[in-house]
């Protein structure tokens, strides 16, 4: 069980209703009302949807990631380069989920857009996510 929502206020249901969170004990919670009937869904199961997803993404194009990466820390030597393929293959999820995601970070993410969707069986949906532009690469 999690102790913590990732995507605290980026979850929806089906209806387009934003999912809240609860503390059950020292277990984190999705909790979706369904018709006054609020259904806790363990917040680790959307959680670990979400994340497999993005880790599927990222693999897919670890090319442009690590390219993209370089960038951003103004880099470009074989070195550097190597260090941040090797990190991208080495991804744990487990590590990712007892960081957490900061609120800021969230937040931005909720501003540009994206959202996830989830059904009552706390089972992802749709992940409604921005776009880069192509001629941005």
């Amino acid at each position: 069980m999690a102790n913590k929502a990732l995507f605290k206020d980026l979850i929806f249901d089906e209806d387009g209703n934003r999912v809240d969170t609860a503390v059950v004990g020292h277990d984190m919670f999705y909790v979706i009302d369904d018709a006054g009937f609020k259904r806790h869904i363990d917040a680790d199961q959307v959680d670990r949807q979400v994340l497999s997803v993005f880790l599927e993404q990222l693999e897919a194009n670890k090319d442009i990631a690590v390219e993209q990466a370089l960038k951003m820390m103004g880099k470009d030597d074989l070195f550097t380069k190597a260090a941040v393929d090797a990190q991208l293959n080495h991804i744990d999820m487990d590590q990712i989920i007892a960081q957490g995601i900061p609120a800021q970070a969230r937040d931005m993410m909720g501003m540009m857009g994206f959202r996830i969707t989830i059904n009552f069986h706390g089972e992802v949906i749709d992940i409604a996510q921005p776009t880069i532009p192509d001629d941005e690469f």
